[in-house]
């Protein structure tokens, strides 16, 4: 029996890297790492959020799913996190894995129009996977504003990166930049930085 559990897991593990990968083939802007987040930095990123605000959690690019399970894992219920997916086949996957999650196929550089149904909502915190390194310093820290704007004053938006520096330059006038992590136990290793309004 134990045997049996142990094949289903390896097997969804399995499935799971196959779509990564093939994520990957399919849009590079799209994924940001060369593997998923592991579930140790799943659950690091996860350890910002506050359960028990009241607020619902905002989640980008949530991929695979692995930051996904460490929020509800973390006493978020599934009607309080919000998770924004690019990605059509990722969407697809994460809305038949987390029922009761509000999995949105949307982008998370026009929060105002992906998230135009939900104006005026503010989270608790915001999580993000999105590769930043990506796109254009303007884009990120337009991004970031954004998602502060929907973050009552102090709370955390987490973002991972691969790079050694922020992925938003630093502008002490608009916001504060604190380095929260760094997890070796990543494939590659990932930096975790925090965002607040000054």
């Amino acid at each position: 029996m134990g045997g049996l559990r142990l094949k289903e897991r390896l097997g969804k593990k399995f499935d799971e890297e196959i779509r990564f990968f093939k994520g990957m083939m399919q849009g590079p802007r799209i994924v940001g790492s060369i593997v998923p987040t592991s579930s140790i930095t799943a659950r690091r990123m996860a350890s910002i959020v506050n359960p028990n605000s009241g607020l619902p959690v905002l989640e980008l690019g949530p991929g695979t799913g692995a930051i996904t399970k460490a929020i509800l894992q973390r006493g978020v219920k599934p009607e309080n996190l919000v998770a924004i997916e690019y990605s059509t086949d990722f969407y697809e996957h994460l809305v038949r894995m987390y029922p009761g999650v509000n999995v949105i196929n949307g982008d998370a550089f026009n929060l105002d129009k992906t998230l135009a149904h939900m104006e005026g909502q503010k989270f608790d915190s915001a999580v993000s996977a999105v590769p930043l390194l990506n796109f254009p310093m303007q884009a990120r820290t337009a991004m970031l504003e954004s998602i502060l704007d929907r973050l009552p004053h102090g709370r955390p938006f987490l973002q991972i990166s691969y790079g050694a520096v922020s992925p938003i330059i630093a502008r002490p006038d608009r916001y504060h930049i604190q380095h929260f992590d760094f997890i070796v136990r990543n494939i590659p290793p990932a930096q975790l930085w925090i965002y607040r309004r000054s």
